[in-house]
């Protein structure tokens, strides 16, 4: 057993030193930096992928937390608009996000897993009996094609600079194609086949996706790296994310949702 310091006090509750004690108590990430039972983990709204008002969190939270589990850690997972989780992981605010494209620029704050097993596959929905092909983008010069504002598109579809006709969201944009406004509308399929089974259920069955997409960009899960232990605790989700492939138990999930991928 240590001897106490002489005058009788633990070395660490030394009155010079209690203070630097309460500081480290207080980061948000102190009590779990040897063992993370818990990761306090942030989303946006992008049903079906990460949403709130779904059923595990949407797909990419259930493949995160099915990794964790098996790693015996729990997840804690909060919602916020897109612009202000970004700001708050940068100030660490949470241990890391879930469903995000690979982006070098935030390799700065973030440490990104493997990909979780999902893509966002961008590419054109159509009105069901549409001939149109969409193989080759030059064929499509003439029609217009719906877009989002300020949504980052494929590099391939803004090189074709096809006309386009902007909408607020994918709602507004998928809403536009219903009505004949638009010949096409540029959206993720899983985003669109939500949105069919949710909010447009009466027209479900007018509306269609048409193959290749034009581009497949696979979501990770991101820790901050500003955390003592992300290194660690990196290796040990992706080690996680892995058996859950070979094991089969990610085919077994994904299957549940495969009407939406």
């Amino acid at each position: 057993m240590t001897q106490a310091p002489p005058g009788g006090l633990p070395d660490l509750l030394h009155p010079n030193r209690r203070s630097l004690v309460m500081g480290l108590a207080a980061l948000p990430w102190a009590a779990s930096a040897s063992k993370p039972d818990k990761l306090r983990l942030v989303a946006t709204e992008f049903p079906p992928y990460t949403s709130a008002s779904l059923e595990g969190g949407g797909i990419a939270a259930q493949v995160t937390r099915a990794a964790l589990q098996r790693l015996g850690w729990e997840m804690e997972l909060s919602s916020r608009p897109w612009v202000r989780a970004l700001a708050e992981l940068q100030q660490a605010s949470w241990d890391g996000v879930v469903g995000l494209w690979h982006n070098k620029e935030r390799e700065r704050y973030l440490a990104y897993t493997r990909p979780l097993g999902i893509s966002n596959r961008i590419g054109f929905m159509a009105r069901a009996g549409t001939a149109i092909q969409v193989h080759d983008l030059s064929r499509l010069q003439g029609l217009t094609i719906g877009t989002v504002r300020d949504y980052v598109n494929p590099p391939v579809f803004e090189r074709a600079r096809l006309r386009r006709d902007e909408a607020v969201d994918d709602l507004g944009n998928l809403r536009k194609l219903l009505a004949g406004r638009i010949d096409l509308a540029l959206v993720d399929k899983g985003v669109a086949m939500h949105l069919l089974q949710t909010r447009l259920r009466d027209a479900a069955a007018a509306l269609v996706w048409l193959e290749p997409a034009l581009a497949e960009l696979p979501l990770h899960t991101a820790l901050v790296r500003q955390h003592p232990q992300h290194s660690q605790r990196l290796a040990d989700l992706n080690r996680s994310l892995q058996e859950l492939h070979s094991s089969g138990a990610l085919a077994q999930l994904l299957q549940r949702h495969a009407h939406l991928l």
